[in-house]
């Protein structure tokens, strides 16, 4: 059956305690460090609070200006007169970096209140899971590994408890619209990404997945014996009520400013275009390898005297700036390039959907290619977007093994290019890669140890081989002279050794979903 089925102990005291535990760590982690982004969320609060809606995309005293969508400003705003009570002198807009105690204080626990959103769009997910066996052990219950996968995502406790960010509440958004079209509460589920377009338009790269999902399962009502599609059932009040649904929530968050006339000013501010491929610290996709290889060949073309050291380009690509530049050997690639290349990668699986319905699991496949193929091929990627692949991956890897796998592959590669957002001690980062490599090992092996291995030999190996990167990169190179000439070097052989693995999952993702036969009587569901 398509729909969802509560999971025994899916309400019971482990979900509380897990939900606890990881609270209860986010606060430890409140004297931590901060990034800019800290300084950014401290700049919308005071922009939001002090200036009217008609200067919000166009304020610019700091270089961190508005650049998320209005409902995301709103929240802000909303926030902001939270903030007042704490220390209203983070509220003054000139007031750059400003980090008094209160400040933090405040910032911090505004994500950690805020993730209650997550907390209960992981409960909801939860509910979803179906298990293929009774568990007596609890340690082998689908629906306790998925709690643990999503409350404890390292990736979302560096970037949003260290780094400092609010991907939580949104990552909740999402999984709480995913639960509601498991449980076939479209319009709820509809509603719920809408909104969350509005609060931040990145998940826009996973729209395709929930407009055609939404098109085949709720505006179509009825499949043929056979699974093809019953065209006769096509319902044109589902497909009013969507229109509606979306006209709504984008009149409500855009509608202010069209009447001022300002949507192509916060077009601009959303779609910043001029600041380069790739971000300061590489995403470890397809670029991360192209950038590489055409680093790789000028210094060949130099060595060999076929390049003209004169007409290399100033801007460095391996810099670790946030800038346009030329590649020198390569073609230069441009936006709509990125464009093109993410859309003809997105196409299989949105076919796939459509023409091999396998209901929830055959959304979430389609979902989780379309962020893996926008992270691969988008513009000015950020490495943290590999999150909006992992977390919904999770669902699917706790109930087939085949599954499992390439979330192992994909979330161990994808959260270890994370920890150059970290600037801990060396030996932190080693001990909680460590750490986490065993928590999934033993997990999904405990899961699903009467199946056929996770992974393989070559698969084991290159995970293997994380850990003397982690030590050559943090330990031995700032011990050699290289660091003075090549700072850049250890953020190169991550992003690069890690975008093997990222490309590695996404490939053997899609082979799986295009090669998988589905049995008839499922299509019909």
């Amino acid at each position: 059956s398509a729909g969802c089925a509560m999971a025994a102990g899916g309400r019971g005291s482990w979900f509380r305690a897990l939900a606890l535990g990881v609270s209860f760590l986010k606060c430890l982690l409140i004297p931590a460090y901060y990034s800019t982004d800290f300084e950014v969320h401290r700049n919308w609060l005071a922009i939001t609070h002090n200036l009217p809606l008609s200067q919000w995309y166009y304020e610019a005293t700091s270089e961190w200006t508005l650049d998320y969508p209005p409902f995301f400003a709103w929240f802000e705003y909303a926030l902001s007169h939270v903030a007042k009570y704490f220390d209203p002198e983070m509220l003054v807009i000139e007031n750059l970096n400003y980090t008094s105690h209160a400040t933090v204080v405040f910032q911090r626990f505004s994500v950690i209140f805020t993730d209650i959103l997550f907390i209960y769009a992981v409960r909801e997910c939860c509910r979803c899971v179906n298990g293929k066996r009774a568990a007596k052990d609890i340690l082998e219950k689908p629906t306790f590994i998925l709690a643990v996968l999503l409350l404890w995502n390292f990736g979302l406790l560096i970037v949003d408890h260290i780094h400092f960010q609010y991907n939580g509440f949104l990552f909740g958004l999402m999984l709480l619209s995913v639960a509601r079209l498991c449980q076939k509460r479209y319009l709820e589920g509809a509603l719920l990404f809408a909104v969350l377009l509005h609060f931040k338009h990145i998940y826009i790269y996973v729209a395709p997945a929930y407009g055609i999902y939404l098109l085949r399962s709720y505006c179509f009502t009825a499949n043929n014996a056979d699974g093809s599609l019953k065209w006769r059932s096509f319902s044109l009040l589902h497909v009013t009520l969507l229109v509606l649904i979306v006209c709504l929530v984008s009149a409500l968050s855009l509608g202010p400013f069209i009447v001022l006339g300002q949507l192509p000013q916060v077009i601009s501010r959303l779609f910043p275009f001029k600041r380069g491929l790739c971000h300061a610290y590489w995403a470890p996709n397809f670029w991360a390898l192209y950038n590489a290889m055409d680093k790789a060949l000028t210094v060949f073309g130099l060595k060999c005297n076929f390049l003209d050291p004169t007409k290399i380009p100033k801007a460095s690509m391996t810099g670790g700036l946030v800038q346009e530049f030329q590649h020198t050997v390569l073609p230069s690639v441009t936006p709509l390039a990125t464009l093109i290349c993410t859309f003809i990668s997105i196409l299989p699986s949105v076919f796939c959907l459509w023409f091999k319905p396998q209901g929830p699991r055959g959304f979430l496949q389609c979902l989780v290619l379309c962020a893996l193929s926008s992270f691969m091929f988008g513009w000015h990627v950020h490495e943290k977007a590999i999150l909006l692949a992992i977390l919904p991956l999770s669902l699917l890897s706790v109930q087939r093994a085949k599954d499992a796998g390439v979330y192992l592959i994909l979330t161990t590669t994808g959260h270890f290019s994370l920890f150059p957002l970290l600037f801990t001690p060396p030996g932190k980062l080693f001990l909680i890669n460590i750490m986490y490599l065993k928590l999934y090992f033993v997990f999904f092996n405990s899961s699903d140890r009467r199946e056929r291995p996770l992974l393989n030999w070559l698969e084991a190996i290159y995970l293997i081989q994380l850990v003397p990167l982690e030590v050559f990169c943090e330990i031995i190179f700032p011990l050699t002279p290289w660091k003075q000439h090549f700072p850049f070097v250890p953020l190169l052989l991550t992003s690069v050794y890690c975008a093997l693995g990222v490309t590695y999952a996404w490939l053997k993702l899609y082979a799986s979903v295009l090669t998988e036969r589905i049995p008839v009587r499922q299509k019909a569901e």
